[in-house]
């Protein structure tokens, strides 16, 4: 009898549960672990293929009577930027951003539970304690990386950690084709900043840097106002029955 360890992942289904972004509809997800040697391989394969990652779980939509979530990445090459995204990035011109490993840190957690606090009360993440957020950011089997995102401070270029205000923070991975960004959260007083959308435009720009086609943004549901923002970032592909397909907004939803 052979007893060794099958290479290939073992893949579970949760039980349903009420669906976080559309009412009255209920979510199941497939999921798998990304553990040992093979992690940041499968990690690929399996983003490539509409999963995502939480902690050292791969998971993906399995619901039996809906497909509303839509994974999306971003086609890096061809970005536009248009009119909005350069007012953006000219607000945010004092921000500095350092990469780190995935560590986590007091001041970052004080940072989560004030977004928390702010924009998901009622949200399955609203009770993480300093434990859990901890767990969240070092529980990886893959390459991940948190990146900081600091208002500019005197001395800042010359110290090897900038010194500023901490104001956003993105924990992202990265793939063989793109980055996937895994989890963000920012300053909810600071509005005006558009601190997201910052976010996803400096992933673009590292992505184009290290020569990475795709930035991965998650799933897109249509008809959540939480998830509306995705498909601004144009040119984009959404995964659909026959693969990643370029998206036009002005098409109807497959159904």
């Amino acid at each position: 009898m052979n007893t060794q360890t099958s290479p290939s992942p073992q893949f579970y289904l949760t039980a349903p549960a009420p669906c976080p972004y559309l009412a009255g509809e209920a979510e199941r997800k497939v999921f798998t672990h990304l553990v040992g040697p093979r992690a940041t391989e499968m990690n690929d394969l399996l983003t490539q293929g509409g999963f995502r990652r939480s902690q050292n779980i791969a998971y993906r939509p399995a619901c039996e009577s809906c497909r509303a979530c839509v994974s999306v990445r971003i086609l890096v090459d061809e970005f536009q930027y248009g009119r909005s995204f350069r007012r953006v990035e000219n607000t945010n011109s004092d921000v500095v951003a350092s990469v780190f490993d995935a560590h986590p840190s007091t001041e970052q957690f004080s940072l989560f539970r004030r977004y928390l606090d702010a924009r998901h009360q009622m949200g399955g993440m609203s009770d993480m304690s300093a434990l859990d957020y901890a767990i969240m950011v070092e529980d990886s089997h893959v390459k991940t990386r948190v990146i900081e995102y600091r208002l500019r401070a005197p001395g800042d270029g010359i110290s090897a950690r900038p010194k500023g205000e901490l104001i956003a923070v993105a924990l992202s991975d990265l793939m063989s084709d793109g980055l996937s960004m895994v989890y963000s959260f920012y300053a909810p007083d600071m509005e005006p900043r558009s601190l997201g959308t910052m976010m996803v435009l400096d992933h673009v720009r590292r992505a184009k840097a290290l020569g990475l086609p795709h930035v991965y943004l998650g799933y897109w549901v249509r008809g959540s106002r939480k998830m509306g923002y995705k498909t601004r970032f144009q040119p984009q592909e959404h995964l659909m029955s026959q693969g990643w397909t370029r998206f036009n907004p002005d098409e109807p939803a497959e159904e």
